[in-house]
């Protein structure tokens, strides 16, 4: 449900859908897979939902590309 009304999956941790804290379980899904005791069988259908195992990775990634394209727009990277 969160990801059809939202556009992707990068649920806040404190958030709660239909009574479940769906947030929190994601990030307990995300430790796991840092820590490597995340079942295979658990981790492809949650990456073929688009889960980001490292949100401020990804993020990082997608800003910096973004200021990539101010700079080649603007001729500098001097964000307003």
């Amino acid at each position: 449900k969160f990801q059809q009304r939202e556009g992707h999956v990068n649920v806040p941790t404190t958030h709660m859908e239909d009574g479940v804290k769906l947030g929190r379980w994601l990030n307990q899904q995300r430790q796991r897979k840092k820590k490597g005791t995340l079942d295979k069988s658990i981790e492809q259908p949650l990456e073929d939902l688009g889960v980001a195992w490292n949100f401020y990775s990804e993020l990082w990634e997608k800003n910096y590309l973004l200021l990539i394209k101010f700079r080649k727009r603007e001729g500098h990277p001097n964000v307003p």
